[in-house]
């Protein structure tokens, strides 16, 4: 029912009523689009135009036509991030205090924005703006993530009119988990025939605006891009991977004091800054054999090639917009989620999966597999060294609040409405403050009540005072951060802050000390002046409690699995012991699958073979780098498991499949601690059968890989059969069946959700 008042007259006939039409809500006339592009995992040094090597010439483009916001920080994490830059709101105060994967049932740590804190989009949609998603979410709980969920959390329910895109952490960047506004959707290409996702975002985001163009000439949008790019797996099409060969044979340390100049030389860091010592615990570079060299340099060559991909499609995108005239008046802000990543390890990685299901990643194979880096076939990540390269001049990493987990590139462009362009702004801004800017410049006041329900006051302030002076005061003068116990304190100029390894007893979170520095005059956090000022840090730590009572960040926890998170909600789907399965059907997320790891289990197919026999899957789960598949070659029936891409075993029936109706199963029974026998059957007669000796023990796979019935599309399980493989006979349905307690190890969870970020 419309809610405006009706201002005609009715009478009991026609002619004694005047009827009367709702005017259109409409923005003010020349209202700028907003173009929100959200970088994941990039660090503050991995820009061209903040000092990096890397090609990034769009990127560095719209920086030379806007401005560069070199003291920008964000939360050092990625669902926290992206919760403060659409809501003006603290993480915390979101409910987001760690990724959504890791609720612990407390309010700032809940998983789940509160309706009072509205996004920007339901804002702008009320407004009379178009509104678009695309990309990276990661803002609805896992056991959300699926198609029995309610859409609440989902791009859809918080004021987005159209999404496409992915929901976890991370995604495989050639066979990706689709969501195409609130159902699931198979990739548009093959990767043979040349797929990959951030051009496939791209090609969406550019067909919103297409599509509102063709309608509407004059209709603004806000269009948020989130890429996956640049969270790991690091992957590039292979063209773009040749162009980096031989980049960065020189090693980490020569990047870092060649990074650190350019910087100086661009204005983004002041000349005088130091750069942070290399940490005790990444090599320097020439101590390195030669093998590792090469395989380093290599990992570092498949990020860079992720990166000025990317770079190139967001190119793609601002020549739409020229093409349709928008881009102008568009207000672009581009920004990362964190500083870079350490997920790779000490050595990188060809599977972030590997060391959560107890298996290593060996340098041997890693060295072995060298030319695969970057492509379908690997999960790759960078070293620890890289990663200190990539938050240059500052010291740590994302998932902690130094300032290489929560400094980060931000750059805003208008040409209609910024005139000192090319120029660098200095003052201190959070992502909480992009919001309230957005309002201002569009001469919004942020909005008592959304969608009926009462809204909080927004934590961030307006920066837009800064873009036609460089040289006024920022409105932040303080700002709090806090991630898995990790605690800091921003006061004009100055930071407390204090370390706590992850997941770790020791030395505990009532006992760590604190560190003081004066940003202004080191703002890489080289020299700790907490025994110089004891006075200012014990009033900084005061003042940080203070905001930690305020924002509800409290209790403090450094554990991402807790007795907590185990007895959070999970969702009915993954609680069941028997789960029917139909082909057509959408795919089922892993969350949402009875977990089979160290259990007894049983998948039943019900068919109809025909006398000429038949092929293809009957049920699948993961991709290459991880999975299952139940399956019929050559009319003999099939199962292989693959153990996060580093060990496949392959069971085969012994005779060939009887025409006819019947059921296909295949029965693992538990005999030890990840362990078991598989059995084919056909009507409980017994066609083949074989050890697994390494069951897959924690999960199957990190990049989205859900189940399927009937088919395995995208990237195949196995390299027996090319995707999808259909099945070519009658299936009815597949019935999965689960036999006993699940048996988790719970440190190893707590991992996988880690690297997930």
């Amino acid at each position: 029912m419309n809610s405006e008042p009706f201002k005609g007259t009715i009478g009991r006939y026609f002619w004694e009523s005047t009827p009367s039409w709702p005017e259109p809500v409409r923005p003010n006339p020349g209202s700028p689009n907003v173009l929100i592009v959200l970088l994941d995992d990039v660090g503050f040094a991995q820009l061209g135009c903040f000092g990096s090597q890397i090609d990034t010439p769009v990127m560095d483009g719209l920086a030379a036509n806007g401005l560069r916001y070199s003291n920008f920080h964000t939360t050092g994490l990625c669902s926290p991030t992206r919760s403060c830059v659409l809501t003006g709101r603290n993480h915390h105060s979101n409910g987001m205090g760690r990724i959504t994967d890791l609720a612990t049932g407390f309010p700032g740590y809940s998983g789940r924005i509160p309706r009072s804190n509205g996004f920007l989009s339901q804002i702008l949609v009320e407004r009379g703006y178009a509104t678009y998603a695309v990309g990276k979410w990661h803002l609805t709980p896992d056991e959300d993530m699926n198609l029995a969920a309610p859409r609440t959390s989902w791009p859809l329910g918080r004021g987005f009119e159209r999404f496409y895109g992915f929901h976890g952490g991370e995604t495989h960047q050639f066979a990706p988990w689709l969501v195409h506004d609130n159902h699931f959707v198979d990739q548009p290409r093959s990767i043979n025939e040349g797929y990959h996702l951030t051009e496939d975002l791209v090609d969406h985001a550019i067909e919103d605006v297409f599509d509102l163009r063709a309608i509407d000439a004059d209709k603004p949008f806000f269009l948020y891009l989130a890429t996956g790019a640049c969270h790991s797996p690091h992957h590039a099409p292979q063209t773009w991977l040749d162009h980096y060969r031989g980049r960065f044979d020189h090693g980490w340390d020569v990047e870092r004091e060649q990074t650190v100049q350019r910087q100086r030389d661009l204005g983004v860091i002041p000349a005088h800054t130091e750069l942070s010592p290399r940490p005790d615990w990444v090599p320097a570079w020439d101590s390195l054999g030669s093998s590792e060299q090469k395989l380093y340099a290599r990992f570092m060559e498949a990020f860079g090639a992720y990166l000025s991909h990317t770079d190139a499609q967001i190119g793609r995108l601002l020549e739409a917009l020229e093409e349709t005239g928008d881009l102008d008046n568009t207000l672009v802000l581009l920004l990362s989620d964190n500083g870079a990543s350490s997920e790779g390890g000490p050595n990188g990685s060809v599977n972030d999966a590997r060391p959560w299901n107890l298996v290593g990643r060996p340098l041997d194979e890693a060295i072995e597999r060298i030319d695969e880096i970057g492509g379908p076939r690997l999960h790759n990540n960078y070293p620890w060294g890289w990663t200190v390269a990539g938050n240059t001049p500052f010291r740590r990493w994302k998932r902690e609040v130094h300032e290489g987990g929560v400094a980060d590139p931000l750059i805003v462009s208008w040409p209609a409405g910024i005139t000192s362009v090319g120029e660098v702004r200095t003052q201190y801004t959070h992502a909480i403050d992009l919001v309230p800017t957005l309002l201002e410049l569009l001469e919004m006041d942020p909005p008592e009540e959304l969608a009926g329900v009462t809204q909080t006051p927004m934590a961030g302030t307006s920066f837009a005072h800064t873009l036609s002076d460089p040289d006024v005061p920022s409105n932040r003068h303080t700002q709090y951060f806090e991630m898995f116990g990790c605690q800091a304190l921003y006061h004009d100029g100055w930071k407390a802050v204090s370390f706590h390894p992850i997941h770790t007893a020791e030395p505990g979170l009532d006992q760590v000390a604190w560190e003081l520095y004066d940003l202004i005059n080191d703002p890489a956090e080289c020299n700790d002046l907490s025994d110089q000022d004891p006075v200012r840090l014990a009033s900084m730590i005061s003042k940080w409690w203070e905001e930690a009572e305020k924002y509800q960040v409290l209790p403090l926890d450094n554990r991402p699995f807790s007795e907590f998170t185990l007895g959070r909600p999970t969702g009915a789907a993954a609680d069941r012991s028997l789960v029917v399965y139909h082909p057509g059907a959408g795919m089922v997320p892993e969350e949402a699958v009875p977990p089979l790891f160290n259990r007894s289990h049983a998948l039943r197919a019900d068919v109809e073979i025909p006398d000429t026999g038949c092929e293809g899957v009957l049920l699948s789960l993961g991709n290459l780098q991880g999975g299952f598949s139940f399956f019929v070659q050559q009319n003999r029936l099939v199962y292989v498991h693959n153990l996060v891409g580093k060990q496949w075993v392959r069971i085969e029936a012994e005779e060939d499949l009887a025409a006819g109706v019947q059921c296909l199963e295949a029965r693992f029974t538990r005999t030890g601690n990840n362990q078991g026998q598989m059995q084919l059957l056909s009507d409980d007669r017994l066609l083949g059968a074989g050890p697994i000796e390494r069951f897959t023990p924690m999960r199957w796979n990190l990049t989205g890989a859900g189940l399927h019935c009937g088919a395995d599309p995208g990237l195949p399980v196995c390299d027996d059969y090319e995707s999808p493989f259909s099945f070519t006979a009658t299936l009815h349905r597949v019935t999965l069946e689960v036999l006993g307690e699940a048996t988790v190890d719970q440190k190893a969870q707590a991992d996988i959700a880690v690297i997930r970020q």
